[in-house]
């Protein structure tokens, strides 16, 4: 894992390209002046110069060194000037910092991932990983949901996912429209016994919006699955990265540096964890 020796110091880096996701989402194509490289589940700092900065899970492949790819919400002031960056642009990038997902140890077991909203962008490199060494685990399961179809993230490439076959994916919304064939329903309604899984032994990952993740762990306890293998993605309210400012405090821990990658049973005791 690469890691600058210095944590304040932003990396110069080009935007190459910039992605239209939906009306409020862009993903941005970037390449460093200099290697930086992250695995999967950690953070970045996106730093626009003048402006100020925001932590970004990469969404891109960990495996692609020369390149990352960020996708970006438009909710606030640095994610506007983001969203106003063109091809040619210089921003800077800070880490990587937190936690990875421990991927070595879910070797040889079932592995689900569960999606929602914007919390497909940091869950896409972690499939990339998955997709890198899929040959090591025993299945590899995709349930993911939005509002609207309109709002799915990488829709085009998660349907070439379905079409590989290589893992098993299933695909929700809240409304569908008249284009729509697949489930209408919150996410928590795919998360069934089409999954085919032995829950008890299984591992699972689950990355969205704070009432989403609520109600997948509780539905997925309730299918079985073990606290301990029951991993959390809790970005929320990080500020400065490396556990300096306090804002992102999830119990005892800090998300930017304890996390952001949780299991359940370290968290379950906190009674704040989905606000």
């Amino acid at each position: 894992m690469y890691k600058s020796s210095n944590p304040y110091r932003p990396v110069e880096t080009e935007v190459i390209d910039v992605i239209t996701e939906t009306p409020a989402i862009k993903t941005f194509r970037l390449q460093p002046s200099e290697p930086f490289h992250f695995d999967a589940g950690q953070f970045i700092e996106f730093t626009v110069p003048g402006i100020g900065e925001a932590p970004f899970t990469p969404s891109s492949n960990p495996a692609e060194k020369d390149r990352i790819e960020i996708t970006v919400m438009k909710v606030g002031r640095v994610t506007g000037f983001i969203h106003q960056l063109k091809k040619g642009d210089r921003v800077g990038l800070r880490g990587p910092f937190g936690t990875k997902y421990p991927i070595d140890t879910f070797k040889g077991k079932q592995v689900l991932i569960v999606g929602g909203g914007c919390g497909f962008a940091p869950l896409r490199s972690l499939i990339y990983e998955f997709f890198n060494r899929l040959s090591e685990f025993e299945k590899v399961v995709f349930r993911g949901g939005c509002k609207t179809p309109s709002d799915f993230l990488y829709r085009k490439e998660i349907e070439s996912w379905k079409n590989k076959g290589d893992i098993d994916v299933r695909l929700t919304v809240d409304n569908g429209d008249d284009n729509w064939k697949e489930n209408v329903g919150v996410v928590t309604t795919i998360l069934d016994n089409s999954m085919n899984i032995d829950c008890p032994s299984a591992i699972a990952v689950v990355c969205g919006p704070p009432i989403m993740m609520k109600f997948s762990t509780k539905r997925l306890l309730e299918l079985g699955f073990r606290e301990s293998n029951l991993y959390l993605s809790m970005e929320k309210n990080m500020s400065c990265g490396i556990g300096k400012c306090g804002h992102c405090r999830v119990g005892t821990f800090y998300a930017c540096k304890d996390g952001p990658v949780f299991s359940y049973d370290k968290l379950k005791n906190f009674h704040t964890i989905w606000e």
